[in-house]
């Protein structure tokens, strides 16, 4: 995987998102005398890339955002998974991947592509996951209607004060 170049913005450099999409896609062939060196595409490579819509690259980087995901949760044990401290990370980055490449390619951010990898990501490692502190219900129902009521009828009487004390016609200091 190429190190993680950031702009000074904090998003993710064009070069980078077009690795991305040229190794979501395939084009990008890498012998085995190439590992561990820079892959250089070839021009055939750049003039196929070119031919791809914005929509098919930013699945493609989509793609590659969620294969990324993927390899990180590998390391977080299943009674890790609902511990924001492990899991945050690698939730992140999978959520600026997202945004990153939703922006350098113009999109908005969210979009339904994005929501479907955010989704899935939920359905796969964190649907167990359950509140730990109480959940906070509605009061009784006699309750929230005193509550309710009590500063309306409440009111009627302070406007009437109100008005009651400024027909004294003095003024007042």
């Amino acid at each position: 995987m190429a190190p993680r170049a950031q702009t000074g913005s904090g998003q993710l450099s064009r070069g980078l998102l077009l690795l991305w999409a040229l190794l979501g896609t395939r084009l990008c062939h890498v012998g085995a005398e190439a590992e561990g060196q820079d892959a250089r595409a070839s021009p055939s490579t750049a003039a196929q890339l070119a031919q791809l819509s914005a929509e098919e690259v930013y699945s493609n980087i989509t793609q590659s955002c969620w294969e990324i995901f993927v390899h990180l949760m590998r390391n977080v044990t299943a009674s890790e998974l609902c511990e924001w401290k492990v899991i945050s990370r690698p939730y992140s980055m999978l959520q600026a991947c997202l945004e990153g490449g939703a922006e350098e390619l113009g999109y908005g951010y969210p979009n339904a592509l994005a929501e479907q990898f955010i989704f899935q990501s939920h359905h796969r490692y964190f649907h167990n996951c359950t509140r730990e502190h109480q959940v906070y219900l509605d009061p009784p129902e006699d309750v929230l209607l005193a509550m309710i009521i009590a500063p309306i009828c409440l009111i009627p009487f302070l406007v009437t004060l109100v008005i009651w004390r400024s027909k004294d016609g003095k003024a007042q200091p």
